[in-house]
C-alpha cells in the first residue's frame, strides 16, 4: 500500500506524482487543498479547450448517480476527463459503497478527485485508493517542516530567497496559516522589486501582523462597497505609521488578482466558452484562506466591481504608483482614497483617473 504524498512536496513538483484514476486530496490544510486541486485539474485537462472536461460538483449536495453519469460521459474533445467531489466528506459517508466498488474498476476515461477535511486509514476506501490511485495529505507535521517549505515556497512561487532566520522571522510575526503566509511573501516580491534576497530586517520592516490584517480587511470592506468604513481602516493605518506606498502595495497585491480574474473570464467568454466562476477564482489565485466561504465571497467581490472596472484596474494602480512617487501634487491620502473609491464606489460613481 502507497503512502500519501504530502501536499508540501507535490507543490513543490507535482510531475513527480501523475494522477490516478482515483485521487483523494484530503486534510485541514485548505491552502493546501486549494493548490493541490488546481495543480491536478492542470496536469488532467490542462486548458483552453481541454478545460470543457471538466466538472465540479458540491459534497453536501449531489447524488453518487449524478457523479458517474459524468464520470461515464465522453471528454468533449478527447484525452480524459476530470470529475471534482467538493467538501466530500459527506458524499464519502454516504456513498461509500459505491465508491469502493468504484475504485476497484475505474474507468480509464475518467479521473475522480475527491476533496475531504479528514480520511481514516483504518477504512477499506482509504486503502483501496492507497492501493490503486492517489493520496494527497494537506497538512504540516511541525514548525521545522512549515519554515523549510516556506523557504522552498518563496524560491519556486515568488522568486524570493528566503534564509531561515528570515522565515523564522515570518513566522514570528504572522499567523501559521499558509494562505495568510503565502500573501505574505507575494507582498514581499512587489516590495523587494528587483532584490530578491530578503533579510529578516525586510520583513521585520513590512510586515506589521495587525496592521496587515487591517491592510486587507480595508481593501475587502471597498470591495463589498463598504466604503466609510475603508476609508476609517485607511486612516487608521496612515495613523499609526503605516508608509502609503506600503499600503499600495498591499491594495496591489489584491486588486491584481481581480485583474487577472477579470481577463480570464473575459478571454474564456471570447472563445465561446461558459467561463466556470470557481475555476476563474481557483486560477487567479483569489481565494482568500482566511475568510470562511472565501470562495463565495471572491465570486460576489468579482461580480460586484464588474468587467468594466476590472479591465481598468491596472490602469488605475500603475496611476496610483506614479502619482504617489511625485507624478500629482495630490496628497498620499488622498491618492489612496481615491483608488478605495474607484474600486468601493457603486459603479455608476466610479472615479475616473
Amino acid at each position: 500500500m502507497a503512502k500519501p504524498i504530502a501536499a508540501t512536496d507535490y507543490l513543490l513538483d507535482s510531475s513527480r506524482y501523475p494522477a490516478r484514476q482515483v485521487c483523494v486530496v484530503y486534510g485541514d490544510e485548505l491552502f493546501l487543498r486549494r493548490r493541490s486541486l488546481a495543480l491536478l485539474r492542470q496536469q488532467v485537462v490542462g486548458e483552453g479547450e481541454a478545460s470543457f472536461s471538466f466538472a465540479a460538483f458540491d459534497g453536501q449536495r449531489t447524488q453518487w448517480a449524478a457523479v458517474l453519469a459524468e464520470l461515464e460521459t465522453a471528454p468533449m474533445f478527447g484525452g480524459t476527463r476530470l470529475v471534482l467531489v467538493e467538501d466530500a466528506d459527506q458524499f464519502v459517508a454516504h456513498y461509500r459503497a459505491e465508491l469502493e466498488q468504484y475504485v476497484a474498476r475505474p474507468l480509464r476515461s475518467s479521473v475522480l478527485v475527491l476533496e475531504l477535511q479528514t480520511f481514516s486509514a483504518a477504512t477499506r476506501l482509504y486503502k483501496a485508493v492507497a492501493e490503486s490511485g492517489l493520496l494527497i495529505h494537506c497538512k504540516v507535521e511541525n514548525e521545522a517542516q512549515l519554515r523549510q517549505w516556506l523557504i522552498d515556497w518563496a524560491k519556486k512561487a515568488h522568486r524570493l530567497s528566503l534564509t531561515p532566520a528570515a522565515a523564522a522571522t515570518l513566522l514570528e510575526l504572522v499567523e501559521p496559516e499558509l494562505g495568510l503566509l503565502d500573501q505574505e511573501l507575494a507582498k514581499l516580491a512587489l516590495m523587494a522589486g528587483t532584490a530578491k534576497n530578503i533579510s529578516p530586517e525586510l520583513i521585520a520592516h513590512s510586515v506589521a501582523g495587525g496592521r496587515t490584517k487591517n491592510a486587507f480587511e480595508m481593501i475587502d470592506l471597498a470591495l463589498d462597497g463598504n466604503l466609510r468604513e475603508a476609508l476609517v481602516q485607511l486612516d487608521r493605518l496612515l495613523a499609526l505609521g503605516e508608509q502609503p506606498i506600503g499600503i499600495l502595495a498591499q491594495i496591489s497585491y489584491v486588486l491584481r488578482k481581480y485583474a487577472v480574474a477579470t481577463r480570464i473570464y473575459l478571454q474564456a467568454e471570447a472563445a465561446g466558452r461558459r467561463p466556470d466562476m470557481g475555476w476563474v477564482i481557483d486560477q487567479a489565485g483569489l481565494v482568500n484562506f482566511r475568510e470562511k466561504d472565501a470562495r463565495q465571497k471572491a465570486e460576489r467581490r468579482l461580480r460586484r466591481l464588474g468587467r468594466q472596472r476590472g479591465l481598468k484596474l491596472y490602469q488605475w494602480l500603475l496611476q496610483a504608483d506614479l502619482d504617489l512617487k511625485g507624478a500629482s501634487a495630490l496628497q498620499p491620502r488622498w491618492i489612496l482614497e481615491r483608488l478605495l473609491v474607484q474600486i468601493g464606489a457603486p459603479a455608476e460613481a466610479v472615479i475616473p483617473c
